[in-house]
């Protein structure tokens, strides 16, 4: 502990805690093509979030505190909802996946290994793509 320590209020201390997840925002349906060829060399994985929704908040709340993998062994998106309902449709179209939020839809070499949905979305299932 450093003598200016003692200045800190617990925001400012909490602050320091806090690992910034890389975030990447999914907003084109060109993205998807993309996110395909990625996910042929690093998994990618797509968090389907409602912006008006307490479950989905609360889910994205904890999975953030827990996220602990770095942009290079996972590429993490980001797709609100409300925003991008075409491309959320389209993911579960083209991924046969059935459409839930929030979830959680991880993609290696193409094709989905992994979903989850409410409180079953765990940061710590990712480690197990990498």
């Amino acid at each position: 502990m450093g003598i200016f320590d003692m200045f800190k209020t617990p925001r400012d201390a909490a602050k320091e805690e806090i690992i910034e997840v890389p975030w990447h925002v999914l907003g084109t349906m060109e993205q998807l093509d993309e996110i395909v060829e990625q996910s042929k060399s690093n998994p990618v994985a797509i968090f389907k979030h409602s912006t008006r929704c307490g479950i989905s908040r609360g889910v994205l709340k904890i999975f953030e505190k827990n996220y602990n993998l770095k942009d290079d062994q996972l590429k993490l998106y980001f797709l609100d909802l409300l925003q991008n309902r075409a491309i959320s449709n389209e993911i579960a179209a083209r991924f046969k996946v059935h459409h839930e939020s929030p979830q959680m839809i991880v993609i290696k070499n193409g094709d989905v290994v992994h979903h989850d949905s409410h409180s079953a979305i765990d940061a710590s299932h990712l480690a197990n793509f990498v």
